[in-house]
C-alpha cells in the first residue's frame, strides 16, 4: 500500500497532489519497496507517463540536456545564473517532485531536496517519494518524524504551501 501524508497536517491535500499519489497508487505493484530494490530513475520511469499526463515535465535521463532545470536566480539580462535539477515540474500547479531511494534517509537527501525546493522560483509544492523501507530502515516514518517535528516547532518558516510525502 502506498503511504502518504501531507504538510502542513492543518490543511488536506490538494486535488492535484493527490492525483500524484493516485498515480504511485497505480505503480504499486511494480514498485513497492517490501518488493524491489529499485533505484530512484527505475521508480521515476514507472510513474513518469502518468505524472505528464498531469502535466508534469520528467527528467528522461541524467544527460544535460534532459533534466529539469528550476531557476533560483536571475543574473543581468534575465539571464539563468543559478537552477537546480529535479525529477519533475509542474509549471501549473507550482509542483516540484523528487523520487529518492536507498539514499533519502541514510545520506540525507530529502533534506536537500527541501532546501533546493525552498530556494527554486515558482514552487509553492514539494513532492518527495521514498522507500516505506530500506535495509530494514523505516525511511517513510523518519522523514514523516522529522517533518513533524519542522511543522509542530514552528522555528522555521518555508516558503512552500505544502509538502507531500509519499512512501512506496
Amino acid at each position: 500500500m502506498i503511504k502518504f501524508q501531507y504538510f502542513p497536517k492543518s490543511k488536506a491535500i490538494p486535488d492535484h497532489l493527490q492525483n500524484v499519489v493516485s498515480i504511485f497508487s497505480q505503480k504499486l505493484e511494480k514498485i513497492n519497496s517490501g518488493n524491489f530494490q529499485h533505484s530512484s530513475n527505475d521508480v521515476l520511469n514507472e510513474v513518469a507517463s502518468g505524472l505528464e499526463n498531469l502535466g508534469f515535465t520528467i527528467e528522461k535521463s541524467k544527460k544535460n540536456a534532459d533534466k529539469i532545470k528550476v531557476p533560483v536566480l536571475f543574473g543581468i539580462n534575465g539571464k539563468l545564473e543559478k537552477y537546480f535539477d529535479a525529477d519533475g515540474f509542474n509549471p501549473i500547479t507550482r509542483t516540484v517532485i523528487e523520487v529518492e531511494a536507498g539514499r533519502a534517509v541514510t545520506n540525507y537527501q530529502f533534506l536537500k531536496d527541501l532546501f533546493q525546493a525552498c530556494m527554486m522560483t515558482d514552487v509553492d509544492y514539494l513532492v518527495i517519494a521514498v522507500r516505506v523501507t530500506y535495509r530494514k530502515n523505516p525511511d517513510f516514518q523518519n522523514v514523516i518524524t522529522f517533518f513533524d517535528t519542522l511543522f509542530v516547532s514552528g522555528r522555521l518558516k518555508l516558503p512552500l504551501k505544502g509538502i507531500l510525502i509519499i512512501g512506496y
